[in-house]
């Protein structure tokens, strides 16, 4: 019999509606989950175990009554930390946060509480967001469920983690360069960064999306239903839309596809991720989509561009701290942004002009096609310990080339799982949209899930090696 803890959100719901589970049983389920999984995995922070099983009696009294308050009512989440939610401090992932509670949900966070899910903890992520793993000055080190010794990949750290391991169905995450998408990618999940301004965030930034972590396409939509709905706090954010969610069948007869398999710049792809993503393609292509290759178009001067002027944000924000808590920052995050202390006036406008250029070129590269495919990262999961897989702050961004150029453009991209390698790692695949078309995206995920082949069994942490 199927544990509670994995049963999917879109299970759970007609299992409720049915009167055939219960809040509280599928609370308690995951919670037992947690204490199993938790000492190996450290993937959450503000664990209230309290507060969800009062949660979940209150959904169990609403289903009762047969008036839910919402799609996803009486499902456990996680909420990525930086994403507030009320009373619960927000450390951004650093120790050099003064720890203050938050006064009032974030726009995601809201919408999730409104719709009556149950909110079981926030999910580790590293300093201030900016790195792709699960190393933390405030956090212990959050591993990968697959195997330990390697990271879960990040900013979304412990949301992709705690996906893999079923700490519930739904998990919340956010992106600005690939953080939901390759951890999502290397944990064997799914993640969806939207369309940039569909799903409301405060505080809103140039590329930063909200997005969904989740074990299949259909929570994802699920998710995104009650993610997206309008906040008056978001100013960047797309006017409201009616989107069928729910609505994930497509014919994929004549469905043109850019395969990326070479994006121009970063880490080269590593021979089992190309051939897994390649099936992939092959895939489609038996479904009657017409795959073509797709020309590279990052260039080292947009890639360094964009690294330049996030140094140069990052160090601007450590040097509002005092000098005692800026040095409880992790040191490779130091390093990384101290560089943009030599940043000329000039230099910071032309790195900063890099984001229009890679804009422009992801959607002059993307326009012939309907969809993307590529890998999501070049290599499958790293060491545990690293902060990224180079280990070296003055290329810290070589891993991001296929995820970065789309929260430039603002096209919607997920990345779900392709294959494993041969030590058995998950290898991901995005697949990205035009700009806008977030429910086309959700329906190749959703098609992808079809072709492939039969998925491994999910991992049990402290049995992998």
């Amino acid at each position: 019999m199927t544990n509670l803890a994995d049963l999917t959100a879109v299970a759970l719901v007609a299992a409720y509606r049915k009167k055939e589970l219960s809040p509280v049983q599928v609370t308690e389920a995951v919670l037992t989950r947690i204490t199993a999984f938790e000492p190996h995995l450290h993937a959450l922070y503000a664990l209230d175990p309290d507060a969800a099983r009062a949660a979940s009696r209150a959904s169990e009294e609403r289903w009762r009554r047969g008036e839910p308050a919402g799609p996803i009512d009486g499902i456990p989440i996680t909420i990525k930390e930086n994403i507030a939610t009320q009373g619960t401090p927000v450390p951004l992932g650093t120790a050099a946060t003064e720890l203050r509670k938050a006064p009032a949900d974030a726009p995601p966070a809201a919408r999730v509480r409104e719709s009556g899910a149950i909110i079981i903890a926030k999910t580790t992520m590293p300093d201030y967001g900016m790195l792709s793993s699960g190393l933390s000055s405030f956090h212990p080190l959050t591993r990968n469920p697959w195997n330990l010794s390697r990271n879960p990949g990040g900013s979304s750290a412990g949301a992709a983690a705690a996906a893999a391991s079923g700490y519930g169905p739904l998990h919340l995450g956010t992106d600005i360069g690939g953080s939901i998408r390759l951890p999502a990618g290397w944990c064997g999940v799914v993640g969806l960064k939207p369309s940039f301004g569909r799903v409301p965030i405060d505080p809103p930034y140039l590329g930063r999306v909200a997005g969904p972590i989740t074990r299949t396409v259909a929570d994802t939509a699920l998710l995104m239903e009650v993610i997206s709905r309008p906040d008056g706090r978001d100013f960047m954010s797309l006017p409201p839309s009616d989107i069928p969610w729910q609505r994930l069948d497509r014919d994929l007869k004549g469905i043109r596809l850019g395969l990326l398999l070479d994006i121009g710049v970063g880490l080269p792809v590593e021979s089992d991720v190309r051939a897994a993503v390649m099936e992939a393609a092959q895939a489609f292509e038996k479904a009657g989509a017409i795959v073509a290759p797709m020309h590279p178009f990052l260039t080292r001067t947009m890639l360094d561009g964009l690294d330049r002027f996030w140094r140069v944000r990052a160090f601007s924000d450590l040097l509002q701290l005092p000098a005692s808590r800026r040095a409880r920052v992790l040191p490779f995050i130091r390093a990384w942004a101290e560089a943009g202390s030599q940043v000329s006036g000039l230099e910071l406008f032309q790195a900063f002009s890099q984001t229009f250029e890679i804009a422009k070129a992801a959607i002059g590269a993307s326009e012939a096609f309907d969809f993307v495919l590529s890998p999501t990262a070049p290599l499958p999961a790293f060491a545990a310990e690293l902060p990224c897989p180079t280990n070296d702050p003055n290329q810290p961004f070589e891993h991001i080339a296929f995820t970065v150029p789309f929260n430039m453009s603002g096209q919607p991209a997920i990345s779900l799982n392709c294959g494993y390698t041969a030590e058995g790692l998950p290898i991901g695949l995005q697949i990205v949209g035009r700009r806008f078309d977030d429910l086309g995206v959700l329906q190749m995920a959703r098609a992808y899930e079809q072709l492939r082949p039969a998925q491994r069994p999910w991992p049990v942490p402290g049995t992998s090696a």
